[in-house]
């Protein structure tokens, strides 16, 4: 009796990207595990959020030495945070134009995390002193210098993380983090 190949089912959106940062190094920097928690922030991001430019990095974007945990950078579809003072020299612009001001997504850095993680200030310190303010990609470059709010945005904005909280149930919580003290927004 000939013996068949199995057939197996096409791989999920999430097992390509889990087999593509695998296969990607030939030396691990990182335990599986953190792979694999940070190709699940990924997935959520772009499968469930609309992200683009998506990234996975191991290593640190200023002195290309290990993170001390895998980092994903990426685009969201609309800005993930506005400054307070920027928020008042739009809301000015706006006024004085009457005009609406369009305000373009910026890049973004997003730590991912597990909720039985414990965390100290320390290990938050050395993610935040690896990273630069803001990831590299052409998004930055195309950044208009005289925009009103130029002054709080891409290299000029006070350096930022989206820390992704994963729970066991697959939800993903998003918090965003500052490196430093930032001025409270007025409601």
């Amino acid at each position: 009796m000939p013996s068949a190949d199995p057939i197996l089912p096409p791989s999920s959106a999430l097992q390509r990207i889990l087999d593509s940062q695998v296969s990607d190094s030939s030396e691990p920097v990182h335990p599986p595990y953190l792979l694999h928690l940070a190709a699940v922030v990924l997935h959520n991001l772009q499968y469930q959020h609309d992200w683009t430019s998506l990234t996975i990095h191991t290593h640190s974007t200023l002195t290309n030495l290990a993170l001390p945990r895998p980092v994903v950078s990426g685009l969201p579809p609309k800005r993930a945070y506005i400054h307070p003072d920027e928020q008042v020299e739009i809301l000015k612009a706006e006024h004085d134009t009457g005009e609406s001001i369009v305000q373009l997504p910026e890049l973004e850095w997003v730590l991912p995390t597990h909720l039985e993680e414990k965390w100290s200030l320390a290990q938050f310190s050395s993610i935040f002193d690896a990273l630069e303010t803001v990831p590299s990609g052409e998004e930055v470059e195309k950044m208009d210098e005289t925009a009103v709010g130029a002054r709080w945005q891409g290299k000029n904005r006070q350096k930022r993380i989206l820390l992704a909280t994963l729970h066991d149930d697959s939800t993903v919580v998003y918090y965003i983090m500052h490196d430093g003290i930032v001025k409270p927004r007025q409601n």
